[in-house]
């Protein structure tokens, strides 16, 4: 038996669950709404504000979708409450990003400004010219949107230059040491 699977979810007050047929189910909450559809095989209950998941049998993918179930149902749940939130860090010398009303302008060393909007479901906020959070209540668009981000200009291993995620260690290589003979 799947130990994240059979893990119940309990309902915060303030968010409505929905289940309807074919498994597609609407969490709706403070923050926003989301929907999902989830494999069919899967049975999602919801009794007395705890979300319960459980598979018909015990083949291999039923037992590797019922974790997946209870995990994107409980980052639903976690989403539409409290939202999800990334934290990116510019470094680099002459490196920084500004909040232009919905555009993230950042200058990262290229001759021109990288420029990226937001989308309806994802802000970006901008306390300090090195520091750029994302926020949203989908998980999975928050880490995609950081990523892409990041992407734009990597932290390099000699002089850790670039954009990375506030909790990431980036490794230092040496550079070379020039010709011995």
């Amino acid at each position: 038996m799947s130990r994240i699977g059979r893990a119940p979810i309990t309902v915060p007050a303030g968010v409505e669950i929905k289940i309807e047929e074919n498994n597609h189910v609407t969490v709706k909450g403070p923050k926003g709404t989301l929907e999902r559809t989830f494999a069919p095989s899967m049975k999602i209950e919801l009794n007395d504000g705890v979300l319960t998941v459980a598979r018909p049998d015990e083949t291999k993918e039923s037992r590797s979708l019922h974790g997946l179930t209870r995990t994107l149902l409980s980052n639903m749940i976690e989403g539409v409450s409290n939202g999800f939130k990334k934290e990116l860090s510019v470094q680099g010398v002459g490196y920084k990003a500004a909040k232009e009303g919905n555009k993230l302008t950042m200058n990262i060393g290229y001759s021109h400004q990288v420029i990226i909007e937001d989308t309806d479901d994802i802000k970006i906020e901008v306390p300090n010219a090195n520091t750029i959070v994302i926020n949203g209540i989908d998980k999975q668009k928050v880490g995609q949107f950081a990523a892409d981000v990041r992407k734009k200009r990597p932290p390099e291993p000699y002089k850790g230059k670039g954009i990375r995620y506030a909790n990431e260690v980036v490794r230092h290589k040496e550079g070379k040491t020039g010709a011995k003979k």
